[in-house]
This record gives C-alpha cells, structure tokens and sequence, in this order.
C-alpha cells in the first residue's frame, strides 16, 4: 500500500505560488530544510547565499505563523515536515538576434509548499531533557562563579606599610644635588685630578703652620 503523498500531508502549510523564480533553484534550498527543526531551518536560510533563501524563509516565517494562530501549536515543537516546489507559468518573451532572427526566452515560475508538523513525542522529551540539562549546568556555573565573587569581596588585601623604601637609605645620606656625576661637570681629567690632590696639600700644610706660629716666632727670636 503505498504511503502518503506529500501534498497530502498532515499540518499546517504556506504556498507561495506563481514565484519569479525556477523551481530547480528553489528546490536546492527546500532540499537543506527539509525535516530539521524549525529554529534549525530558519538558521541555515538565514546564513544561506541563494537568492532563494530569502523567499523560503519567508515562506516559513508564515507557515509557522499559521500553525500558532490558526491550530494552537508551540512554535518551538515544529519542523519542516514536507517542503516541495513545482513548475509554474511560464512567460515567454523574444530576444533579437542577427540576419533578422529572434531568440526565445523563457521566464519560469514555481509555486513553493512548506508544511510544517508538530515533533513526535520521543524527539520533544530528547529535546526537554537536553535544554534541562542545559539549564542545571548553567545555575551550578552561575552559582559557583557568585561564590567565588563573594570569596574574594570578603578577603581584604593586605597592604605592607613597611615596603615604601625609606628604610633602604640612611638619615645621614648624602643628597643626590650634592653628588657631582661625570655627566654634569664632563669627564675627570688626570691633571684635574692632580690640582685637587696639591690644594688639598696646600690646605694641610697652611693648617699646620698656622697652629704651629708659636714654635715658629720662638725660633725667629
């Protein structure tokens, strides 16, 4: 006994007929919708390249619309149950060609079907405990990652007052305006360094005569 024609299929449907398009270009997108999910479906037109991914998915916009309002049914417990295109019209017109000739063209049309179908009750339980499995994990990382929060708001950071380095120096420190670099006053020479080594010399031995001036005099007389 042969089965159920698809044109006769249970569900609620949305036609598009006389489409300016070919009913081979159209069936290569009904061919990527056909039996997934309708969020899954409306997905993959929405990302497609075809020009007729536009017209399809606005053909299944409607016949979901149709299935919620007119029949009662959730719109996430659909899917594309049957999809088909057939050969519409077609418009003939002339193009004219060389030596007095014409060519004919042919603009097609087709008239597009969706049929769209409520999940049977296996596949809506597999789905129920997935999006559940789904939710479990998401509280237990949304809890555990407020526990962590709330953790780290509660430990204070400890701030080490002794760490400023002021103890690294001493108080009798000399101060950096008093150090004289090579940078500021240029390179030390051998001959400056020599002038400084005789005027401190001199320095010495003037100290030495003045706090000896009285042995000195004690001679002279």
């Amino acid at each position: 006994m042969p089965g159920v024609k698809t044109n006769e299929r249970e569900g609620t449907r949305a036609v598009l007929r006389h489409s300016r398009m070919s009913a081979y270009k159209v069936r290569q997108v009904l061919n990527l919708i056909r039996g997934q999910d309708v969020d899954r479906a409306a997905e993959i037109l929405a990302l497609g390249d075809r020009e007729a991914a536009a017209t399809v998915g606005k053909l299944l916009a409607s016949a979901v619309a149709n299935a919620v309002h007119n029949d009662g049914l959730d719109a996430e417990e659909l899917f594309v149950s049957a999809c088909y295109a057939d050969e519409g019209s077609t418009l003939k017109r002339w193009r004219p060609r060389a030596r007095g000739r014409a060519t004919r063209i042919r603009k097609r049309t087709s008239h597009i079907t969706i049929i769209v179908s409520r999940l049977p009750e296996d596949r809506i339980a597999r789905r129920r405990a997935k999006q559940a499995a789904n939710t479990s994990q998401r509280s237990r990382r949304v809890a555990s990652s407020r526990r962590r929060q709330q953790g780290e708001s509660t430990t204070t950071p400890v701030v080490d007052e002794q760490d400023t380095g002021a103890e690294a120096w001493p108080e009798d420190a000399v101060h950096a305006d008093d150090v004289v670099t090579e940078t500021e006053a240029g390179p030390l020479e051998e001959s400056d360094l020599e002038a400084e080594s005789e005027g401190t010399d001199d320095t010495e031995s003037e100290g030495t005569d003045h706090t000896d001036g009285d042995p000195a005099e004690e001679k002279g007389k």
